[in-house]
């Protein structure tokens, strides 16, 4: 009757050791991933590695049978184990850092010193003097023999966490808001997982374990399923650390995380292991139905996190939030995106050179005066070549519905749909035969595809009027989010720190906007690059004028990206040519590509590059004045 008990808890045992890797290594990748900058985070990955490492160690040696294959990897296991209170320490030191404590003088350099004896330790593992020769024998399973050195080690072991321990009090006291007591009570609480799954008690207790195996082996099964509790409990805790983004994103990446991970895996794993275990029961070396479970399993398994994900999510939005971020979350789904716009478009267009059976047509968009063909059916005369001419036919019969026409072309304004409002959106085109007229039921078909190309253009523009706005809003969110982020357990210094550090992709697109209107316009004269030091500094140079001295720092940019010697138009020359013929000069996009000898596509790639290289160097200049 014991008997089976026994191997049944073994079992368990076997596969949670699996499971306490996995989950380990998952959330060691998801730390490497999504916060790796910050040293708390940098500090629970070193624990995550010497987690993985000793628990591969338990997890093979457990299968082996050979007993130089079995020493090997039990002293693999003890790599893990003499970094482990080193890493704990400086885990604990990196907390108490975050509080507001930073280590300086001689705290620094004990976290130095406690590397280079888990470093010495480490040195004597292969000397057998760290732990002796395996016991294969020995009940209730194989360790290795301890020696003088290990009574050493462990004395080392229990005084490092014991200081790590006052260091997790002391980041505890040091926190004053209820949710980062809370969220540090869950780390100081997760941090039990690798001391309890990891540290070697039966090198000190295999008396006791021999003489009550039912006993060990439920406690070694119950202590693991601690183990990965605690182990999720403390990676929650530290997910916050690093990272800029709410507490609901947070917590729905983790979860995603660990269902996807961990969770999938280690079900996979169990399920195959437990039809290979019935299998040999039977008689079966090997069963075609291990690789079947494999795939169900998983397929299964996915499919209900697919389903489940939504319900988790909608649980997680709580409050008068709820209906704002479902809808944000749906948003992706009903967008409409320039690609959309143009198939829709072009669906529109077709059905009109249907309906009336027109051998061409076309859609012009609107935009700030510029004409923007979107698309088009047959050939059209080149939209640069006729602007100016269809620009004059466009004031003059714009705001006016109906039919006009322009050479061999029917015009139909496309007006805004909204009631009160009659702004212009674009123009649709249709080729005409000046012999043949349209019939009424043609001209009310033809107003009524109109309608619906404009309502898909009005609806793109008030969608780029949102993006725009969330485009304006997007640094002032971020550095809210940061402070938010960073304020968790040390809010008093970062709230009254006085200069958030400015971050290149923000700079680059307040450079490009304050560069398409360098001559004049709000994007110049409203940007935020106005707040710049270096901005402040040259005013009384340029009469206190905001404007001219923004012009100044731009134009002094762009300088700096011009090559040495006189102008040219070669390779090494394409940025700074495409800076001033852009954004100085006002030249349009095809002229430029044609004086390049690029494609325009071509063109925006090292535009990009360009405006990048500008914010650059004013976010060196900048850095300069900071320093001074």
């Amino acid at each position: 009757m014991l008997v089976p008990i026994l191997s049944s808890l073994k079992l368990i045992n076997q596969l949670l050791t699996a499971g306490i890797a996995i989950t380990a290594f998952s959330l060691l990748l998801y730390a490497l991933t999504f916060n790796l900058r910050d040293r708390v985070a940098q500090s629970f990955a070193l624990i995550l590695i010497c987690v993985v490492i000793v628990f591969v160690g338990d997890a093979i040696s457990s299968i082996v049978s050979s007993t130089q294959v079995l020493q090997f990897w039990l002293q693999v296991e003890w790599v893990g184990i003499t970094f482990l209170p080193a890493c704990y320490f400086q885990f604990s030191e990196a907390l108490l850092a975050t509080t507001g404590h930073p280590a300086i003088g001689l705290r620094r350099w004990l976290t130095w010193l406690v590397y280079l004896l888990s470093l010495g330790f480490l040195a004597t593992l292969p000397l057998m003097l760290l732990v002796g020769p395996v016991v294969p024998d020995a009940s209730p399973a194989p360790h290795l023999a301890r020696t003088w050195l290990t009574w050493v080690f462990a004395g080392y072991f229990v005084a490092l966490m014991a200081w790590s321990g006052l260091n997790f009090r002391r980041a505890y006291q040091r926190t004053v808001t209820p949710t980062s007591r809370r969220r540090m009570r869950y780390l100081i609480t997760g941090a039990l997982a690798p001391l309890l799954g990891s540290y070697p008690f039966l090198l000190f207790g295999s008396g006791f374990a021999t003489n009550h195996p039912l006993l060990f082996w439920l406690m070694a099964v119950l202590t693991n399923i601690f183990v990965v509790f605690l182990l999720v409990i403390m990676a929650y805790s530290v997910a916050f650390f690093g990272v800029s983004w709410s507490d609901r994103v947070v917590k729905r990446r983790l979860f995603k995380w660990l269902m996807r991970g961990p969770v999938a895996a280690s079900t996979v794993l169990a399920m195959t292991t437990l039809v290979r275990r019935a299998g040999e029961y039977f008689g079966l070396e090997y069963t075609a139905a291990v690789p079947i479970v494999m795939v169900a399993t998983l397929l299964l398994f996915e499919y209900a996190i697919t389903l489940a994900a939504p319900l988790w999510e909608r649980w997680s939005f709580q409050g008068g939030d709820k209906s704002s971020l479902l809808l944000v979350q749906t948003l992706n789904e009903r967008l409409l995106t320039t690609g959309d716009l143009r198939q829709f478009l072009e669906a529109v267009l077709a059905a009109v050179c249907d309906r009336i059976q027109a051998p061409k047509a076309f859609i012009i968009a609107l935009e700030a005066g510029d004409l923007e063909l979107m698309v088009n059916i047959g050939d059209i005369p080149a939209i640069d070549e006729v602007s100016d001419s269809l620009n004059h036919v466009v004031a003059q019969n714009g705001n006016e519905r109906g039919l006009y026409t322009w050479d061999d072309f029917w015009l139909v304004p496309l007006h805004s749909q909204r009631v009160g409002e009659e702004v212009l959106l674009g123009i649709l085109g249709i080729g005409r035969t000046p012999e043949i007229a349209l019939a009424d039921d043609q001209k009310e078909a033809l107003i009524f595809l109109a309608d619906r190309a404009a309502t898909a253009l009005e609806d793109h523009v008030k969608q780029q009027e949102i993006f725009s706005s969330i485009e304006t809003l997007s640094p002032r969110i971020d550095q809210i989010q940061r402070l938010r982020a960073a304020s968790r357990y040390d809010g008093t210094h970062v709230l009254t720190a006085p200069d958030v550090p400015l971050e290149t992709p923000a700079v680059a697109r307040w450079v490009k906007e304050a560069l398409t209107h360098y001559w004049g316009g709000p994007r110049l004269t409203d940007s935020p690059l106005m707040r710049l030091q270096v901005v402040q500094k040259t005013l009384q140079e340029h009469q206190d004028n905001p404007a001219n001295a923004l012009r100044a720092i731009l134009r002094q940019a762009v300088e700096q990206v011009r090559p040495e010697g006189e102008r040219r138009f070669t390779g090494e020359w394409i940025l700074y040519n495409i800076l001033e013929m852009k954004f100085m000069e006002g030249k349009k996009v095809r002229e430029i590509a044609t004086r390049l000898s690029m494609s325009e596509a071509d063109l925006y790639r090292k535009q990009r590059v360009a405006v990048e290289a500008v914010a650059s160097a004013i976010l060196e200049m900048e850095h300069k004045v900071r320093a001074d």
